[in-house]
């Protein structure tokens, strides 16, 4: 009788919510990049940074989080092959809670820099704020349009505090390549998915150069404890 009891109590409290699923915590690391041709034949060397973000949507489709991270500014030559976890200056891991019922954009992009010290102003203002979580300001983050990564990053970095816009800085920059991955809350716990590596080519011609390169970058999903904040 008494077990017949606890079941039922059991069935109850799960059902009106009182027994919680473990909060899902995503992880962005950039993993690799390659590069099979360079932008810059001449001077046979590319100088590249990366940024990249994480952007939480809650069930009712509103932004309510974001935390950014950025990588470089590093010269890179043909057939070089760059293991982004490694070193002093690895790929830093983001992270960012997956809201219940909602979802979470992550978004990466490539840039080859002309400006080199401009460059490195931008990345340090990017890593001061790295994977600080920042609540995206009025409508910035509209989940209503349809936004690229590279929007995603920019207005990321924005609601951040940092004051900057990438889409402004590419005048003399150029854009190598871009990508996203959309993870929705109710899909990876029915899946049980918890690790996503992801593969990016990014391919292009200026002018008379044509460049390859090839990426990827892990999401991993882990489940963490929320305890109570005791009175």
């Amino acid at each position: 009788m008494i077990r017949i009891y606890f079941l039922c109590l059991l069935t109850a409290l799960t059902i009106f919510g009182c027994v919680r699923q473990p909060v899902l915590m995503v992880e962005l690391t950039p993993r690799s990049l390659k590069a099979v041709n360079l932008e810059e034949t001449t001077s046979r060397q590319d100088e590249l940074m990366m940024a990249y973000s994480l952007t939480s949507y809650d069930a009712q489709n509103k932004a309510v989080a974001v935390v950014n991270g950025g990588w470089g500014v590093e010269p890179v030559q043909k057939d070089q092959q760059i293991d982004l976890r490694a070193g002093p200056h690895s790929a830093k891991t983001i992270n960012l809670a997956l809201p219940r019922n909602g979802r979470i954009v992550a978004s990466l992009v490539l840039i080859e820099v002309d400006d080199y010290n401009r460059a490195k102003q931008t990345l340090a203002k990017i890593q001061k704020i790295q994977n600080l979580a920042a609540l995206p300001i009025g409508l910035l983050l509209m989940a209503t349009e349809a936004l690229t990564p590279l929007k995603y990053v920019s207005a990321g970095l924005v609601a951040s505090g940092v004051g900057l816009q990438l889409l402004d800085k590419l005048d003399d920059d150029d854009l190598l390549g871009q990508s996203s991955v959309e993870l929705h809350e109710t899909e990876v716990r029915q899946k049980k998915q918890r690790f996503v590596r992801v593969p990016a080519v990014f391919t292009g011609q200026n002018l008379n150069d044509s460049f390859e390169y090839r990426l990827e970058y892990d999401i991993k999903l882990k489940s963490v404890k929320i305890r109570p904040v005791r009175q």
